[in-house]
C-alpha cells in the first residue's frame, strides 16, 4: 500500500475538529454523551478462514479472534462502564451485513475491525489502518487488493446479489455505492485511525504502511466512527512469526487499547462544550429548505436511510423517490422516511434495506432518534 505521508498532520487537526463534531452529535441525543459502547469485529471466521499462511497451518480468522478478545478484555478491565460487544466471540461465520447490523443495533460509538493482510509476494510487510472512502486515484489501485479481499466474503453468502444489490467485489464500478456515505463519520474515523497508527508503530509490528481511505463494505454499513486495522502480513515470514505468538498478539491488543484510551479521553473531554452546543442546536427551527426538523418537538416512527454531514434539498435523487425529513444532530443530518407506527416502520424497513443497505427502523421521541 502507498503510505499517505502527510495524513498524520491532517489527523492531528482532525482530532481538534472531532472534539467539536462527535460529542455535539451525541449531545443532541441526550444520554449518549460519553463513549459507552464499542464493537470489536474479528474479521472472517467459520467457513471463511481469511488469509492462510503458506504452509497452511495459520489462519487469519484465528489471529483476528485472539486479538479481538484480548482487546475487549483490556477495555473491560480499564472501563467497566463501557459495553464491549463482539461481532463474533467464537469461530463462526458472520456476514458483512450482520457485523454492521450488530454495531448499528447496539448504537455503538466506535467500530474496530481487526484483520491480517496478505500479498502474492512475500516482500510486503507492516500494519495499516483503513477508513471509509474511495481514496485518491493513485492510492485506489494500490489498495484494490485489500478492497477485493475484504469485500469478497460477500461471495460466500447465500443469495448475495439480493442482499448486496448486485455488488461485485471484483468489479471496480461497483464501488460507486460508497460515494454517498463516505463523509458521514470521516473526521471521527480518521481520529481513531491516527491514534492506532501512532501506537502500533511502537511494535511488535512496527512498520506503518499508513492510513488510507478505501471502499470497504463493513465500514460503509456502520453508522458510527469505524476503522479496519490490518495488523501485519500473513504472507511475510517476519510478520507471521510475530503474529503467531500469543504474547505478540497481546502486545498488539495493548497498542490498540492505548489508541482506544486516547480516543475515548478526547471524546469524553468535550462534554461541557457539547452540552452548550446541543442547547443551541435545539433552537434551530429548520427553515432552510424545510428539511432540518426541530428536535424538541418531533415525535414518531420511521426508517433512517442514511446520515450525512450536509443538508440535501427536498426531492434529491439520493432519496430514490422517497419523501425524507432531516433530523439535525449536531453537525449531522439523519434522513428519515416517516411513518405513523412502529409496525409500519418495520414493514417499510423490509423494503428500504434493499435500496438503502445502511437503513434501519427508528423511533423519534423528543427529538432523540433511536433504533427500534
Amino acid at each position: 500500500m502507498k503510505t499517505q505521508r502527510h495524513i498524520s498532520g491532517i489527523a492531528v487537526l482532525s482530532f481538534l475538529f472531532v472534539l467539536l463534531l462527535q460529542p455535539v452529535a451525541a449531545a443532541a441525543e441526550g444520554d449518549g454523551l460519553r463513549l459507552k459502547t464499542v464493537v470489536i469485529d474479528a474479521g472472517h471466521g467459520g467457513k471463511d478462514p481469511g488469509c492462510v499462511s503458506r504452509d497452511g497451518k495459520v489462519m487469519e480468522k484465528t489471529i483476528n479472534l485472539d486479538i479481538a478478545r484480548k482487546l475487549g478484555a483490556k477495555i473491560t478491565a480499564a472501563y467497566p462502564d463501557v459495553k464491549v460487544i463482539y461481532t463474533r466471540s467464537t469461530d463462526v461465520f458472520v456476514t458483512l451485513n450482520n457485523r454492521a447490523d450488530i454495531a448499528n443495533r447496539n448504537n455503538a460509538n466506535l467500530f474496530i475491525s481487526i484483520h491480517v493482510n496478505a500479498s502474492p509476494s512475500a516482500q510486503p510487510h507492516g500494519f495499516s489502518t483503513h477508513i471509509l472512502g474511495n481514496g485518491k486515484r493513485d492510492n485506489f489501485s494500490a489498495n484494490m487488493d485489500v478492497c477485493r479481499r475484504e469485500n469478497s466474503v460477500i461471495l460466500l453468502e447465500d443469495d448475495y446479489t439480493t442482499d448486496y444489490q448486485g455488488f461485485n467485489p471484483d468489479d471496480p464500478e461497483s464501488f460507486i455505492f460508497f460515494n454517498l456515505m463516505q463523509s458521514a463519520f470521516y473526521e471521527q474515523s480518521l481520529a481513531f485511525a491516527a491514534e492506532a497508527d501512532k501506537e502500533m508503530k511502537k511494535g511488535p509490528v512496527k512498520y506503518s504502511r499508513g492510513i488510507s481511505q478505501d471502499p470497504l463494505w463493513v465500514l460503509w454499513r456502520t453508522g458510527m466512527p469505524a476503522v479496519l486495522v490490518e495488523v501485519g502480513f500473513m504472507s511475510n515470514a517476519s510478520d507471521l512469526k510475530i503474529l503467531n505468538t500469543s504474547a505478540n498478539r497481546d502486545a498488539i491488543a495493548q497498542r490498540l487499547f492505548y489508541a482506544f484510551r486516547s480516543f475515548k479521553t478526547r471524546y469524553d473531554a468535550s462534554l461541557d462544550f457539547a452540552t452548550e452546543q446541543a442547547v443551541q442546536d435545539v433552537a434551530h427551527t429548520g427553515t432552510d429548505a424545510g428539511l432540518a426538523v426541530s428536535r424538541s418537538s418531533e415525535n414518531g416512527f420511521g426508517v433512517q436511510i442514511f446520515a450525512l454531514s450536509k443538508r440535501l434539498a427536498p426531492g434529491d435523487k439520493a432519496f430514490k423517490g422517497y419523501d425524507a425529513v432531516a433530523v439535525r444532530s449536531g453537525n449531522m443530518y439523519k434522513y428519515i422516511i416517516k411513518v405513523s407506527s412502529a409496525e409500519e416502520a418495520r414493514s417499510l424497513f423490509r423494503k428500504t434495506r434493499k435500496i438503502f443497505p445502511g437503513s434501519f427502523p427508528v423511533k423519534i421521541e423528543n427529538g432523540k432518534v433511536s433504533a427500534l
